[in-house]
């Protein structure tokens, strides 16, 4: 393939052009932001599964503890109605004023038993309200990092896109000015060859593969006519000839 050194040297170019696209990729896959979002996206789902849990059985103890409630009043009303019976004289039959005596005392044990169990029913309420609130705080702290990093990733994103703009209207007015077979072949090249097409040859070793030219590659490279496209013996990327080349 014959291309005039002048329009390998823009070859080279183009080459610039496309490793700086690639390396604006790279920088998008790679900001920091995005690790924090994600560590911070699981730990919010970490916390909100605990919320949810913890938030349950909250709900479950504060039913529980309305029940006892409750039935601490039913136990208060009737030892309080048993006791009227008792002080107002209306009970004379020995047995049923023991019965009633006996009840009343009954009555009282279970009224103690059950406000020492709604004391406890309480304090682990307010142990539960505590976790929530302690979770929530959690949260709220978890998604403003979520969202500090996320302003900060678009941000990032609007350079990158701004960048990648430049660099592709660039690449757009410099492709229609080179052959259409060597831009063909530098896009195969690339393609399979990392994202490098075309190296410059710099002092005699070439930039693709970094790798220094035999003396036979050498004389070779340098006994090709100037319009010659020649190529790396061992990456077999387009090797441009430069004033740097060392021939």
């Amino acid at each position: 393939m014959k291309a005039d050194p002048a329009t390998q040297l823009r070859l080279l170019d183009l080459q610039a052009l496309d490793s700086g696209l690639d390396r604006l990729a790279a920088r998008r896959r790679s900001l920091p932001e995005l690790k924090v979002i994600t560590a911070r996206t699981i730990d919010l789902d970490a916390v909100g599964d605990d919320l949810v849990g913890v938030r349950t059985e909250l709900g479950d103890v504060a039913r529980a503890q309305r029940r006892l409630e409750d039935e601490i009043e039913l136990v208060r009303t009737r030892a309080a109605r048993d006791t009227d019976r008792l002080g107002s004289g209306a009970v004379t039959n020995a047995r049923e004023l023991e019965n009633l005596q006996s009840e009343v005392t009954s009555l009282a044990r279970r009224q103690g038993v059950l406000e020492d169990e709604a004391l406890e029913r309480m304090e682990t309420v307010e142990g539960l309200q505590r976790r929530v609130a302690e979770l929530e705080r959690r949260q709220a702290d978890l998604q403003a990092e979520v969202d500090a990093a996320s302003t900060a990733r678009d941000k990032a994103n609007g350079e990158i896109d701004a960048e990648a703009v430049r660099l592709r209207e660039r690449r757009a007015t410099l492709v229609p000015s080179l052959p259409e077979p060597l831009v063909a072949l530098y896009e195969r090249i690339r393609t399979s060859s990392g994202g490098v097409g075309a190296a410059p040859l710099v002092h005699r070793r070439c930039q693709g593969c970094h790798l220094e030219l035999s003396g036979g590659d050498l004389r070779e490279v340098a006994a090709a006519p100037a319009d010659e496209v020649v190529r790396c013996e061992e990456c077999r990327r387009i090797l441009v000839r430069t004033a740097e080349s060392g021939l």
